[in-house]
């Protein structure tokens, strides 16, 4: 299954960024350029995106990629959530926040993060 790919929930759609299950650090920066790319497609403040972290590991060179991927968002992005952080990832959360200067909100529950994307748009 792709990685990054549009969903539709209540009607809206919304760019997912699944790298949950991500553990080979070549394989998940792969991921994140490609998603790079499907996001520079579209037009400024256009998407609402909801990023999928469960059961992902990584590495320095995959968290500088998922800094450098949030902070290449920006432009694009209307609304972001995240879902799916243990304890590991709520550190590396805090540092791409702090690097992209992002508001990227953190939900414990799919559903959840995807009704707050809905009512952002």
């Amino acid at each position: 299954m792709e990685r990054t790919r549009f969903v539709d929930h209540r009607g809206t759609r919304i760019l997912l960024l699944d790298y949950s299950g991500a553990r080979d650090p070549e394989e998940a920066i792969r991921a994140i350029e490609h998603s790079k790319r499907i996001v520079a497609q579209h037009p400024p403040k256009s998407l609402l995106v909801l990023t999928s972290v469960r059961d992902a590991r990584y590495n320095a060179a995959v968290l500088q990629a998922l800094k450098e991927l949030a902070k290449h968002d920006e432009p694009y992005v209307k609304a972001s959530a995240i879902v799916g952080m243990s304890g590991l990832h709520r550190i590396a959360y805090q540092a791409v926040l702090m690097f992209s200067r992002r508001n990227i909100k953190a939900f414990e529950d799919d559903v959840e993060a995807m009704d707050w994307l809905v009512s952002q748009a």
